[in-house]
């Protein structure tokens, strides 16, 4: 079926490959098309000329942006002049035009990234002044006036100040060396590394501005489970050569590290953390690396987790893995984002609570260029997760957030699922660390604990597609990921609109629609997969589509029993006082109101309770009545999805219009299939009756017998 409806979709692309208004997304948000005759008869005498004052390569690609995007917006070549005349645009620092330095504007609030964007006179001229402290800032300031325009905001009055919230703004690439992308859904890498360093692809570029657009900073090249070959001269030369394409647009290169390189390409008989050795030769990898990219961002490490090597091999902690690290990096002023995904393979422990348990003791311990990147919840990137305990337990300690970008566990990239509100509901989260307020927002930027280090790292889900993502609606996750990177408390809804019109057309009823329809997307995704706080209950290995019955997996806690406990009493894990007291690991009060069955939100009640077929919800229905409509309500709003589209055809080029109905159709079977399985499944446990009628399209066994990952016909 998903093979089928994608064959349909791509024989109408080719069909349409020759139409003078064919459009495959390879633009993103950044499509500076001519704007309709009304807008251009209000931004024209705006915008007529560029003045641009001493020459960077930074601040060469901000002149580069706003030629490329004013000339196509306004449908005329932008003029540069040395001049300030009516409608002028001046970009620049203090240091950099005479025009700004003139202005003496109010630049600190902007800090070292942030702009400034002012309707100002100079010489009698109205004028707009694009002003930063760095040239970096100019460049952010440049896309964010562009994005004015795009979205058909007012430009006439503007007195714009924003600098970003958080330091390390970066986008991990789980990307291997043979040009594979674990967890990609979006074809093969966009690194090849086969033709660098001597062929530098011009989408690199591109990739350079789209990043810049959003505020994103930094790029992780490979994978966290890294290949120590990584570290090898002939790949730091590669990332080199990467860094040298992104500098201008101020994304850092970082790289992902193997805890067991020094034996494996440094000849040493051990890794140990402690041993002089050891350190000794991350010291002088450390210094290779400078040498060849001078503003290298640091190391990803994930260490003890899921087989990979690190410090607990030698009887050491991770604080003493990420000090050696984090001690040859300081010269250089590096950083180490040390990964605090780690879960033993105690069948006794509970997995949601043991990384609070591996890293709580360790609070302090670590150096001050080092920044644990703590998942957004204690398990893994689950539809709808509790924040992780650890976000609000570790003051001592620099912590960052991990956001999953590309939807492993989220139908890939066929689902519409914009994450935005997932983003959003973890951001706002109060950990009640001191007291209310405390969010997770104000902890990972540094601002509720006073932390230097701050940040937001993204998985990324950016491929060699030529539409970067798999499909339209997956740009999204990118776009809205590092908006919220900048302002962790920006609105999901907000930045929905803002990439609707960019995207597709600034029309509002149509950014209303659309916007609408991306708010409920995933909710929808929640209640066909996982809802009431379910979790992990997809295919192993696979991760896509229902296995709540898998019992498949070399250890326990990757099967879905582990997690959903279903028997004959009901349906959940109980994490209070009487299972595993996961719940004691939140601070007051939120560890009293997890603690009661009537005080947990339904979103989490299977997350935190065992809980009978026949208990009563808040809606009057039953837990297992509950259960069944939540599961008919995905599949039914992702219908509804489906009409709503359908009738936006006329304001949608149809290249991308047949292919995101396509990517419906297919999220609709989908939908359908988790329904049923899940269903079929959990109503050998419950043994009550379907309400309405209702009853899975086929027998249990059916679906328990289909190949992991593989959804049943139409």
């Amino acid at each position: 079926m998903r093979t089928a409806i994608l064959l349909r979709a791509l024989l109408a692309s080719l069909a349409l490959c020759c139409t003078a208004r064919a459009d495959d997304g390879y633009e993103l948000w950044l499509r500076y098309h001519p704007m309709e005759q009304a807008a251009l008869a209000q931004y024209r005498p705006l915008a007529s000329e560029l003045v641009v004052g001493a020459s960077s390569p930074t601040l060469d690609a901000a002149r580069d942006e706003l030629t490329r995007g004013l000339g196509g917006l306004l449908d005329e070549p932008v003029v540069t002049a040395a001049g300030v005349g009516d409608g002028a645009v001046v970009i620049g620092t203090p240091a950099s035009s005479k025009f700004v330095a003139a202005l003496k504007l109010p630049l600190k609030p902007a800090g070292m990234e942030g702009y400034l964007i002012r309707s100002v006179v100079i010489g009698g001229h109205k004028a707009t002044v694009i002003a930063a402290n760095s040239d970096v800032g100019v460049l952010y300031g440049a896309f964010a006036f562009l994005r004015l325009i795009q979205t058909r905001q007012p430009v006439a009055a503007l007195n714009i100040v924003s600098a970003p919230r958080t330091r390390i703004r970066v986008l991990d690439h789980w990307d291997n060396l043979n040009g594979t992308v674990e967890r990609g859904y979006a074809g093969a890498s966009l690194w090849d590394w086969k033709t660098l360093p001597q062929y530098k692809n011009p989408r690199y570029v591109d990739y350079a501005r789209a990043n810049a657009s959003i505020g994103i900073n930094g790029a992780v090249l490979n994978n966290v489970n890294a290949s120590a070959d990584s570290l090898l001269a002939p790949y730091i030369q590669k990332a080199a050569a990467l860094a040298d394409v992104f500098r201008p647009y101020g994304v850092h290169v970082y790289l992902s590290v193997r805890f067991s390189a020094p034996i494996e390409i440094g000849h040493l008989k051990t890794a140990d953390p402690l041993d002089p050795g050891v350190r000794a030769w991350w010291k002088a990898k450390a210094d290779e690396i400078y040498k060849a990219i001078p503003d290298f961002g640091g190391f990803l490490v994930k260490a003890n987790s899921e087989g990979q090597p690190g410090p607990q091999d030698y009887h050491r902690t991770h604080a003493d893995g990420a000090n050696m690290i984090a001690d040859a990096l300081a010269p250089h002023h590096g950083v180490v984002m040390w990964r605090a995904f780690v879960y033993s393979n105690d069948p006794k422990s509970d997995r949601a609570a043991q990384a609070y348990k591996e890293f709580v003791p360790l609070d302090g311990k670590f150096r001050d260029n080092v920044v644990l990147q703590v998942k957004n919840g204690p398990l893994d990137f689950q539809p709808r997760e509790v924040f992780s305990p650890l976000l609000g337990a570790m003051p001592r300690t620099a912590l960052m957030l991990e956001l999953q970008v590309t939807k492993e566990y989220l139908g890939q990239q066929t689902s519409m699922t914009y994450l935005g509100p997932l983003y959003e509901e973890a951001l706002k989260s109060d950990t009640y660390a001191h007291g209310p307020g405390s969010t997770v927002a104000k902890i990972i930027d540094g601002s509720l604990d006073h932390h230097r280090l701050s940040g937001m790292a993204g998985v990324a889900n950016i491929g060699n597609d030529h539409n970067w993502c798999g499909s339209i609606f997956n740009q999204a996750n990118w776009y809205v990921f590092g908006r919220m990177a900048w302002d962790p408390e920006i609105s999901a809804r907000a930045v929905a609109a803002e990439w609707t019109a960019q995207t597709f057309t600034p029309k509002p009823q149509f950014v209303a629609t659309v916007t609408d329809m991306m708010m409920r997307s995933r909710e929808t995704t929640v209640d066909y997969m996982t809802p009431l706080g379910l979790n992990l209950i997809m295919g192993h290995g696979a991760h896509y589509g229902p296995g709540p019955w898998d019992v498949v997996g070399p250890r326990i806690d990757w099967t879905a029993p582990y997690y959903h406990h279903a028997d004959a009493f009901g349906l959940g894990f109980d994490r209070t006082q009487t299972g595993s007291d996961a719940v004691a690991q939140y601070n007051p009060p939120l560890r009293q109101e997890f603690s009661g069955v009537e005080t947990t939100p339904e979103k989490y009640l299977l997350w935190f309770h065992h809980v009978s077929w026949d208990y009563k919800m808040k809606s009057g229905r039953t837990l297992w009545d509950e259960l069944v409509y939540r599961y008919r309500l995905g599949v039914t709003n992702v219908q509804d999805a489906q009409k709503t589209w359908a009738g936006l055809k006329d304001d949608v080029d149809p290249q991308r219009f047949d292919e995101t109905a396509a990517f419906l159709e297919i999220e609709e079977h989908e939908a359908g299939w988790w329904r049923d399985g899940c269903l079929a499944y959990f109503e050998s446990f419950s043994h009550r009756p379907f309400p309405d009628g209702y009853a899975p399209k086929y027998p249990l066994d059916y679906y328990e017998t289909l190949p992991i990952g593989v959804s049943p016909p139409a």
